[in-house]
């Protein structure tokens, strides 16, 4: 979990996305946060995070249901939002995020 913190307390902000290989929406996310990747380059990070292998980082952030997808920066929550989100508007919130 350390490479995980050390992760999160970069500045360059950090989408976290909690996930579980047996949930559907989930499976939705993926081509998204390909999507999002593709068009942020290396302003901004992904991570998948499977809740039933981390349960630890899932409770950590109080992670209820998947998929949950958490921005940081400098270690610090500055977004959250559970389901299925849409690729403009991850990426909409990192480039706020890395303003």
């Amino acid at each position: 979990m350390s490479s995980f913190n050390e992760m999160i307390n970069s500045e360059t902000p950090v989408l976290v996305d909690f996930y579980a290989t047996w949930c559907g929406p989930c499976k939705m996310m993926s081509p998204i946060l390909q999507d999002v990747a593709g068009k942020l380059g290396s302003t901004a990070k992904i991570i998948k995070v499977d809740v039933d292998k981390n349960p630890q980082a899932a409770a950590a952030f109080e992670v209820r249901g998947v998929p949950t997808l958490i921005i940081f920066k400098n270690g610090k929550q500055i977004w959250r939002q559970s389901g299925v989100v849409q690729a403009q508007q991850l990426i909409q919130q990192l480039e706020l995020a890395s303003r």
